[in-house]
């Protein structure tokens, strides 16, 4: 049967897990996290600035650990060897996780989105091959959308082509911002399969090639605030020939498939972005707490105590906000308006409440020896990567003034 791609609602699966189990699971994963992930942050981003995430002695080590604790994998689907977290659950899990940058690389993490587009849309020789191994860690997935001839935040002026040629397609493409391609083992590459006579929301198709197949350049790892090593990717696929096989889902609906792993990617951004914010907040507030200056300590002082309040409500409204979109999709609901929101809201919460601790710490929080100045260069990626703010405004905006109704605040059930 061919998966109904209108609905954004996660997958339910069935799994020993028990939602009783979450506390002590938080628990476990936040000193793993604090206590192992966090301090080995400085020497993994050298190794992958080096040599590249996939190669890092580091990031190894601390996969391997998380496997042995049994936190690796949490939220994927038990049945392809993950720990079974239900979606609602694994929201909660994902704040801790987005304590460190790290965080999704060392719990094997990283992989959701695109463990839900190949588990709802993949055939079963494509989940053999890459569904179960990704989701093991052993090889690592990109995605192929936005180009640099064209504006990301509408997909259908994508450019990059695919044809029928007997039984198999020819891909010829232009990406950027193919996260990981340098690593991974292949790419998911959105194209456009069909001519002008169908709808332009239909004329996209997903198609799976193999980062090794002849015609496939990795061109650059794209320099960009924060990590040089960070594996952003220009690629180019010139004459490409992958099997028909390789096509991901139905041919024409690559729109509706990028829909469904982007709508429950927005909220685990958006959790990761509140682990990233409570991380600063803790560091402004120990900064506040014991720094000395004119008289008395940082925290004593009315504009710091402003700094901690507006802060404290602002994650605090952002996490309420992200849980609602979170269970409201979790019911099924598409909830285009509360992701829209929390999108927008979130990216601003973040750089807020990192661009304050800066402020606290002074020209300590410029220099590398704290994380902020890292954090604040990567936060600035929240409000473009996934839609920018504007599109995500707008989206919601036109959403409320055709029915106001829908606003989350209006006390539906």
């Amino acid at each position: 049967m061919t998966p109904d791609v209108r609905s954004a609602a996660p997958t339910t699966y069935e799994t020993t897990y028990d939602s009783a189990q979450l506390p002590a699971l938080k628990a476990r994963l936040k000193t793993f996290i604090d206590e192992r992930v966090i301090p080995a942050e400085a020497d993994f981003h050298a190794e992958q600035e080096r040599d590249g995430f996939a190669r890092s002695s580091v990031l190894a080590g601390l996969r391997a650990e998380a496997k042995e604790q049994g936190l690796w994998a949490l939220g994927h689907p038990a049945h392809l060897g993950g720990g079974g977290v239900p979606f609602l659950d694994f929201v909660y899990l994902n704040e801790i996780i987005g304590r460190s940058d790290l965080g999704q690389l060392a719990v094997g993490s990283l992989s959701m989105q695109d463990s839900i587009m190949l588990d709802r849309f993949g055939s079963e020789e494509q989940k053999r091959r890459w569904l179960t191994p990704m989701v093991a860690g052993e090889v690592f997935p990109s995605v192929g959308m936005t180009e640099p001839e064209v504006a990301g935040s509408d997909p259908t002026l994508i450019t990059s082509t695919a044809r029928i040629d007997g039984d198999e397609w020819v891909i010829d493409a232009h990406k950027w911002f193919t996260t990981g391609a340098s690593s991974a083992s292949y790419t998911t590459v959105f194209c456009r399969t069909e001519d002008e006579s169908v709808p332009r929301h239909s004329r996209f198709s997903a198609i799976i090639v193999p980062t090794d197949t002849p015609g496939y350049e990795v061109v650059r790892k794209i320099p960009t605030m924060g990590h040089v090593g960070g594996e952003h990717c220009e690629i180019r696929l010139t004459g490409v020939r992958v099997p028909a096989a390789n096509l991901l889902g139905e041919r024409g609906r690559g729109f509706q498939i990028a829909q469904q792993r982007l709508g429950p990617g927005r909220i685990f951004h958006c959790m990761r972005w509140l682990g990233q914010a409570q991380r600063a907040f803790e560091l402004m507030c120990a900064r506040a707490n014991e720094r000395y200056a004119h008289g008395s300590v940082l925290g004593e002082k009315g504009e710091i105590q402003r700094y901690i309040a507006e802060s404290a409500a602002e994650i605090h409204g952002h996490r309420l906000m992200t849980l609602d979109a979170a269970a409201r999709l979790d019911a099924g609901e598409q909830a285009r308006v509360e992701i829209a929101l929390i999108k927008f809201h979130g990216a601003q919460m973040l750089h807020n409440v990192i661009d304050r601790a800066i402020q606290v710490y002074g020209a300590a929080g410029l220099t590398a020896d704290l994380p902020l100045e890292l954090m604040y260069r990567e936060a600035r990626y929240a409000r473009i990567y996934d839609g920018p703010d504007e599109v995500h405004r707008m989206s919601a905006a036109r959403h409320i003034l055709k029915n106001p109704d829908v606003v989350p605040w209006q006390g539906r059930p």
